[in-house]
């Protein structure tokens, strides 16, 4: 494990301009750059008007469409954020009166966007007047030429990241597209999928032709911005929250319903927080183990008797995965062991391929080793076709990943074939001989970062009062939701008295904590065994701690969830 650094989270805004709550809750917010109380109003009302560039255009080709009974195809992604961006698009545009299917790359055979391949396949299926990408596409220059080679019109709609000019479709939607001036850079595919689609439902409206009630399915927008780990900005957080609260008030699909039936969670206590790692795993498994056309029938289920035998499906291969991962993750460390490698020896980034891994499971292998060892990690697997690798990249703050990948595809071509994605996350293709040289090229502008950013910190909101220590204010910070990317759930440290321990499972450390005022409180520090150098002979302890709560015997009390322990 790397050492970590305990710091306070750095204030972004000023905490005496947001009114109305304690002190402390002021200072948490301001941290995360809340800059007013009126931020706190997660209401669709505060939601940013549809200013997007390419978002005319776009509503303009999708309502002419609809009204002349042109054919439409949908090309998605296989992921979580694909999926539900290509469940949303259908159902909506199906209210609308549209003629709507839609077509999910094989990632094995196809790979990523937009290709030559996906534009064939689709005319080969559908015959399409129209295709529209959801969650992708904004770098298929040639899938799109592809595509108006056989007489479809093309719209693009994306959020990832690009530098370059974007492709000559009719219309592209991409609030990172250059020359875009939408304030919120944060929408996931499903995201901008929802602006384009409740635009086109409102101008619809308008004119008196039949609309679609979009509002009525922010359960997928919600679903699909946390899995995509999209940053929780004040819009987004709307978008999640209002989604939210539909499936906690059994208003969501019935493939949510099923998926959460199945992973034995009460939809009415469901957390934010739930919708990346209960359901989006599950949603994911599709595209990673087999096809995402078992995710995308999921959510369109129109009743629990059609969603549950898909829902169980997705549970199962979401195991498989799990299994997969866990093997795969054993082999990269014994790898990694094999060189010797300690804390203060680690190369600055960790490069890895073996023929025979999963390509589904390389970004959460990545990702595993990017928290493990606090280093940009992207991991390999072999490509069908036998002359390439397919990497999935993750890295840490401070390190733009997707960034990092094109400067080495510009100053070596020849070394990188195809790669896109953002600051955290990204995909690449490469020749399997070329391995041995991108991973050196790559070390080497690793090595010519900052080196602070190599040293893991653990940001904490510094030290609760004694007096703010109670259930009440756990139930207030979880008013504050929805807790996420780049708006992190609250995190505090402090020292303690320490009254008593005992180990539960020998794995797991419940401890018993004494403040200044006397007042017992008490903690719990789950898989601690082998983790911490803990000693009960030091009398108090350091602790890292979120705030929870633990009923017992029908009596409920403060508990504190240990992120960390050091005496």
């Amino acid at each position: 494990m790397p050492q970590l650094l305990i710091q306070q989270r750095p204030l972004i805004t000023r905490p005496e301009s947001i009114q109305g709550v304690a002190p402390f809750i002021a200072q948490i917010l301001a941290r995360r750059g809340v800059a007013s109380e009126q931020e706190l109003e997660l209401k669709l009302k505060h939601l940013l008007a549809p200013g997007m560039k390419g978002l005319p255009e776009a509503v303009q080709l999708m309502d002419q469409a609809i009204d002349q009974q042109k054919k439409i195809v949908i090309v998605g992604d296989y992921d979580a954020d694909g999926a539900t961006s290509t469940a949303l698009m259908i159902l909506a545009l199906r209210e609308m009166g549209a003629h709507a299917d839609y077509l999910v790359p094989d990632r094995f055979k196809y790979g990523y966007g937009l290709t030559p391949a996906i534009a064939d396949l689709a005319f080969e299926a559908f015959r399409p007047d129209l295709l529209i990408t959801v969650d992708n596409g904004i770098s298929s220059h040639a899938g799109v030429a592809q595509a108006q080679a056989h007489g479809m019109q093309v719209i693009i709609t994306d959020h990832h990241l690009t530098t370059k000019a974007t492709p000559t479709a009719e219309a592209v939607v991409n609030p990172n597209q250059p020359g875009c001036g939408f304030p919120s850079k944060a929408l996931a595919g499903v995201g901008v999928a929802f602006y384009v689609l409740a635009a086109l439902s409102s101008l619809r409206a308008r004119q008196g032709k039949a609309s679609a009630k979009v509002a009525g399915y922010l359960d997928l927008v919600a679903l699909g911005t946390y899995a995509d780990v999209a940053s929780l900005d004040y819009n987004n957080r709307i978008l999640v929250d209002a989604g939210l609260k539909r499936i906690q008030q059994g208003l969501g699909r019935a493939g949510i319903s099923a998926l959460l039936d199945i992973a034995a969670r009460d939809p009415a206590q469901l957390k934010a927080q739930d919708l990346g790692f209960v359901l989006g795993p599950r949603i994911n498994a599709a595209g990673r183990m087999e096809t995402m056309d078992i995710g995308i029938e999921c959510l369109l289920a129109p009743d629990m008797q059609s969603a549950y035998p898909l829902a169980q499906q997705l549970n199962q291969l979401n195991v498989e995965r799990r299994q997969v991962e866990s093997q795969m993750k054993q082999e990269a460390l014994a790898e990694l062991a094999k060189l010797q490698l300690d804390q203060d020896n680690l190369p600055p980034a960790l490069i890895m391929f073996e023929p025979h891994w999963h390509q589904g499971v390389i970004g959460i292998v990545a990702g595993r080793l990017k928290e493990q060892f606090h280093r940009p990690a992207i991991v390999f697997a072999a490509d069908q076709d036998g002359r390439h690798i397919k990497g999935s990249a993750r890295s840490i703050e401070g390190i733009h990943i997707r960034d990092s990948i094109e400067r080495i595809a510009e100053q070596h071509p020849h070394l990188v074939s195809h790669f896109g994605g953002h600051a955290a996350a990204a995909g690449l293709t490469i020749l399997k001989e070329n391995f041995a040289a991108f991973k050196a090229e790559f070390e080497q502008l690793m090595a010519g970062q900052d080196s602070s950013l190599f040293q893991a910190v653990l940001w904490t909101d510094g030290a609760l009062p004694d007096e703010a220590l109670q259930t009440a204010t756990a139930d207030a910070l979880q008013q504050l939701t929805p807790w996420g990317q780049q708006f992190p759930a609250p995190v505090f440290e402090g020292r303690f008295k320490l009254l008593d321990y005992r180990w539960l499972k020998d794995a797991h450390l419940k401890l018993r904590l004494a403040l200044a005022s006397g007042q017992a409180l008490e903690a719990i520090a789950f898989n601690a065994a082998g983790k911490y150098a803990f000693d009960p002979a030091q009398g108090q302890v350091r602790l890292v701690y979120e705030l929870d709560k633990n009923t017992f015997n029908g009596v409920t009390s403060l508990q504190l969830r240990v992120l960390h322990l050091e005496q």
